[in-house]
């Protein structure tokens, strides 16, 4: 109930802000306009933002056959989560992260990159796909999709706020400065929205996904070699599509991008100190 009542608030919060954006296009007129469109993006992006992510990183499905030993595993650690199977992918990327999507644990996806593969030994990568199917456990993955979707969306129309906002009479733009605004406050707002949900979401994977593993120094070493890999091996996917960071078990973007300033990700050095912590009393730390 409480993670269905995130993704209503979650919606509401970015329409809003798309009638904001709206309104500066074209006043009511825009502001109705963008709010359809909202209404639309809502509801596309609860069936079909899933597909749209996987797609974005060119995710590739595969299974027993084609990648036998990680489908193995993301199957035996669904079965010690009491989660159904989820459909698994790959995403040729040098760079170490995975994901999970979907709208419900009946209708879950991970991925993760042929980087971590190769980066991670067998116990590191079962801790993190473990934290993966946390996301799916704990049913908010809709919300980290959805949020994802929704603010590329909120970014775009903001860009075309500050280049096609309202006009005067002569046809010049009616308030230049407060366009410009717009669309440098849209999509750091939206960021900030993505921040508020996803800091705790990832403490709440972390715990999760050490308790399926039966292994939190795994996933505290996985964390600390993928914060370390990741520093020097650009994402690209992620690059082009930042409002998917949140996604990631590590923040995937670069340090010189405005997105990485509001990182959705809580500091790598206290999801590791919590997840040692773990292994040393059997306690994650509030």
């Amino acid at each position: 109930m409480f993670n269905w009542m995130k993704t209503t608030l979650l919606m509401a919060a970015i329409t809003a802000l798309f009638m904001v954006v709206g309104g500066m296009i074209g006043g009511k007129q825009g502001m109705m306009l963008a709010l359809a469109f909202a209404l639309a993006m809502n509801f596309f992006s609860y069936w079909f933002s899933d597909k749209m992510v996987l797609r974005m990183y060119n995710a590739q499905q595969v299974d027993e056959t084609s990648a036998p030993q990680f489908y193995n595993m993301v199957r035996e650690l669904s079965q010690r989560a009491g989660l159904p199977m989820p459909k698994v992918y790959l995403i040729n990327e040098d760079a170490p992260n995975a994901f999970a999507t979907g709208r419900n644990p009946e209708n879950a996806a991970v991925a993760a990159t042929t980087g971590i593969l190769r980066v991670l030994s067998d116990r590191e990568l079962r801790g993190v796909m473990a934290h993966e199917l946390a996301h799916v456990k704990h049913r908010d993955i809709l919300i980290s999709t959805i949020s994802a979707t929704m603010a590329g969306a909120i970014s775009a129309l903001a860009n075309f706020a500050m280049f096609f906002g309202g006009r005067d009479q002569n046809g010049r733009p009616a308030n230049p400065i407060a366009s410009i605004a717009v669309a440098i406050l849209a999509p750091l707002a939206a960021s900030l929205i993505q921040m508020a949900i996803s800091r705790a979401r990832e403490f709440e994977a972390d715990r999760g996904g050490a308790e399926i593993s039966g292994d939190p120094q795994a996933l505290a070493a996985a964390l600390d070699k993928i914060h370390r890999y990741a520093q020097g091996i650009p994402f690209e996917a992620a690059e082009q599509h930042p409002a998917t960071a949140q996604m990631m078990i590590m923040n995937p973007l670069s340090g010189g991008t405005i997105a990485n300033l509001f990182s959705t990700h809580p500091a790598t050095e206290e999801r590791i100190a919590r997840l040692m912590e773990m292994a040393r009393t059997g306690q994650y730390p509030a």
